[in-house]
């Protein structure tokens, strides 16, 4: 028998009730809280909590508190990852970012999400969608990323953006929902 946390990993329905998912969304609240209450120049603590939360990470990573997560497990970050104040992560399924990322106060990042069906949605199930944002990538203030949608690399997401497709790389997107507003110039 395949286990919730099997289920929710594959984008399948899963029940976010299951003992196993509780417990793991409950340490990831737990550390998150602990996070959120270092002082500014208590670097190291930091960096053993987010080690404990996240999934992996750079060396070179930052997150201002406060910071929220489902699980945290499945978020994963590269090298020279910045995130602001208030960003709020929903990883029922896996989040990748790449290196040198920056992300805005206010980012929400979601995998999760629910069946249209209201009969379906009675029933309490759920299920996921990833996220991949690639290199050097900067999600300005108050964005959204919705689940399943992939990031480029080089691209810039305006503030209040609603990213609700994949977006190539190289460009500027923005508005509700995001859409393409300028391509940017190669780096080579």
């Amino acid at each position: 028998m395949t286990s919730e946390r099997a289920k929710m990993l594959a984008g399948e329905l899963y029940d976010p009730t299951a003992p196993e998912l509780e417990a793991e969304r409950k340490r990831a609240r737990e550390l998150t809280r602990e996070y959120d209450r270092t002082a500014p120049d208590e670097d190291g603590r930091r960096r053993e909590l987010l080690e404990d939360v996240l999934g992996s990470r750079g060396e070179a990573c930052t997150i201002e508190p406060s910071f929220r997560c489902d699980y945290g497990s499945n978020i994963h970050v590269g090298e020279g990852f910045f995130a602001n104040f208030d960003c709020v992560f929903l990883d029922v399924c896996r989040i990748e970012i790449g290196r040198n990322c920056l992300i805005g106060p206010g980012v929400h990042i979601y995998t999760a999400t629910h069946p249209l069906e209201a009969d379906e949605r009675a029933e309490g199930l759920e299920y996921g969608k990833p996220v991949t944002i690639g290199d050097d990538v900067w999600i300005g203030g108050r964005a959204v990323i919705n689940p399943g949608v992939t990031i480029g690399d080089d691209v810039v997401v305006g503030s209040g953006a609603v990213v609700t497709e994949d977006v190539p790389q190289g460009v500027v997107v923005q508005g509700n929902p995001a859409t393409v507003v300028r391509e940017l110039e190669s780096a080579d």
